[in-house]
């Protein structure tokens, strides 16, 4: 067992726990924090993305212990009712879930890539931004245009999309 230390969601937090516990657990079950999901378990669907550091990863693949004093970000940190944040509001405005088990991991993805443009993205780049995150349930017009919205919001409405 070992003492971790990071910030979350932008709070300091400490969990005891062994150091090879995956940081997905440690969020789920330490934190309480179940937006991200385990599916694969291999780091091949998204549905437990995360950000570290404003990065995107697969917390399935990330232990504890390489956690520790890094900022991470997860679904919930991105915003919560009635905070939501111009890419969950642009989500549920086009009708971009479905069963939602991937939808936290597509949500921090499409964050991190709206965080890094200042135009409106093709699909072709969305789909390259995403392409870490599967969904079983739609065939991704929704979600494209989801992030297509949030984009357009957020050139047009840059104080309301923070």
């Amino acid at each position: 067992m070992k003492s971790i230390n990071f910030i979350v969601n932008g709070k300091e937090r400490t969990v005891v726990c062994p150091p090879a516990k995956t940081l997905l657990d440690v969020l789920r079950e330490d934190l309480g924090l179940t937006a991200s999901k385990e599916c694969c378990g291999k780091g091949e669907c998204g549905s437990c993305s995360v950000l570290i550091n404003k990065e995107v990863v697969c917390s399935c693949l990330v232990l504890a212990g390489q956690a520790e004093n890094q900022v991470i970000t997860t679904c919930e940190g991105v915003g919560l009712s009635p905070n939501l944040d111009v890419i969950q509001e642009s989500f549920i405005a086009e009708g971009a879930t479905q069963c939602g088990y991937c939808t936290p991991g597509i949500i921090v993805s499409a964050k991190a890539f709206l965080d890094k443009v200042d135009t409106i993205p093709s699909a072709e780049e969305i789909k390259t931004a995403l392409g870490g995150n599967l969904c079983r349930c739609t065939g991704y017009t929704k979600i494209i245009k989801a992030v297509q919205t949030a984009a357009s919001k957020k050139i047009s409405e840059p104080e309301a999309a923070k």
